[in-house]
């Protein structure tokens, strides 16, 4: 098959849905020699920041020297984006050749969702290319999660709680909680960041259950400090100062903490970092659509956030831009899928933003920019409208001083219209 026959047959599997449950998964890995078995995992999941948090951890690991194996989801732009070694993605042929070897084991009575092919993938690229460690982010929940086929991985982190996704996973925290926490295995130390009291009650009934060590946010570890530049790390076996990270925002910090505790975790398991390895991997990764600068005058960032939880984050730079920019405008170029919560994420953005330019993506399940203006009952600022995401943008850029600030959030589908029309490519057909 050419590399575009393999997307299209993608493509198709997405008409499976969502479907929870490990059956599948453990005999499709059976049949092409368990190759999952073969790895060193560090398996993160949260509601939020589990994609950064795994992005820190594989870029301190390969400063350290080690060949690291990244599996992350969704992607922005091309498939290739959620598997990648040593940062880079996988490539084309690899890509037509895995897919061969998994579909010649599906046979007749296997019908795998787009998400498990994907993650079977993975596991087959990373075998092959004999990596060190394979950092696997959670695609959704966990117990029933498709990467939860591993069964001892060195250690595990789970990054916050919040809803999102309650008709899969629950509609309180407690229940979201509850899912997130099935990637707690036996003895094996758990990173929890920070969340609510009856989710982090959750977790820890199901560690103690499972004499899981678990090291939490705020009570074992930390990063304190007043700018990017100069953070301090308190661990539970050392502390670093003088750190800086290089994902923006200060709930970064907080997955900063997160990532340099699960790998104090791993370093019980024999997977030691140095403190060279520490700073280099901090101040130097990167992550897309993260709080993502792409142009200076005007300002124009681009951020994933697309819960009450990220909102409220995303809040926090917005509010911070504000004092330090006081005469600058903020333009909001907002799009969101109708199945999340619009009302619980704009409203923490409102107290900062001038004006808002509603847009939607090019997927059925995206709201109409009606659906988003009746968001907003209450807002008297202007409102504009774009069908086009990079339309939405050129308005924003129109109407925007120099100095102003330009975001573009509600949705990692929003920001993979737009960096696609800047790129100048083509978007892939897969979107979840």
């Amino acid at each position: 098959m050419s590399y575009s026959s393999v997307i299209e047959y993608l493509f198709a599997l997405q008409k499976h849905g969502i479907k929870l449950g490990l059956e599948t998964m453990r005999i499709l890995l059976d049949r092409i020699g368990n190759p999952h078995r073969s790895l060193r995992v560090l398996h993160i999941g949260g509601t939020n920041g589990k994609g950064s948090t795994a992005a820190l951890v594989a870029s301190v690991l390969q400063r350290s020297g080690r060949r690291v194996g990244l599996y992350t989801s969704p992607h922005l732009v091309e498939f290739r984006e959620r598997i990648r070694v040593n940062g880079c993605m996988i490539t084309e042929n690899h890509v037509e050749e895995l897919i061969a070897r998994l579909r010649a084991a599906l046979k007749d009575d296997l019908e795998p969702t787009f998400f498990e092919i994907t993650t079977a993938l993975a596991f087959l690229y990373f075998a092959d290319s004999e990596v060190d460690i394979a950092v696997m982010e959670v695609g959704l929940g966990g117990r029933f999660d498709a990467t939860n086929v591993v069964e001892q991985p060195l250690a595990s982190a789970i990054t916050t709680i919040g809803l999102d996704h309650q008709e899969y996973l629950g509609h309180t925290e407690e229940a979201i909680a509850f899912e997130k926490g099935g990637i707690i295995k036996p003895f094996v130390p758990v990173v929890i960041g920070r969340m609510g009291q009856e989710a982090e009650q959750v977790l820890r009934r199901i560690a103690r259950d499972r004499a899981a060590p678990l090291w939490q946010l705020g009570r074992d570890f930390a990063i304190e400090g007043t700018c990017p530049e100069k953070l301090t790390y308190h661990g539970v076996t050392r502390v670093l100062e003088d750190l800086t990270c290089g994902l923006t925002g200060h709930h970064q910090w907080d997955n900063a903490a997160c990532a340099l505790a699960l790998l104090e975790a791993a370093g019980r398991a024999g997977i030691e970092t140095d403190e060279v390895a520490v700073r280099d991997g901090l101040r130097t990764v990167s992550w897309e659509g993260r709080l993502e600068l792409i142009d200076e005058s005007p300002k124009i960032v681009l951020d994933g956030a697309h819960n009450p939880a990220a909102a409220h984050a995303l809040a926090e730079y917005l509010k911070d831009f504000c004092i330090s920019h006081p005469i600058s405008r903020i333009i909001l170029v907002w799009g969101m899928m109708r199945d999340k919560d619009r009302q619980g994420f704009i409203a923490p953005l409102l107290p900062f933003v001038s004006e808002i330019v509603l847009t939607q993506v090019s997927l059925a399940r995206s709201a109409t920019v009606q659906e988003l203006r009746a968001t907003l009952p209450e807002w008297h600022g202007p409102v504009l409208e774009a069908v086009l995401p990079m339309d939405a943008m050129t308005t924003a850029r129109r109407r925007a001083m120099p100095h102003d600030l330009i975001c573009i959030a509600g949705s990692l589908m929003l920001l993979g219209d737009i960096k696609s029309a800047v790129r100048g490519c083509g978007l892939s057909p897969i979107r979840g």
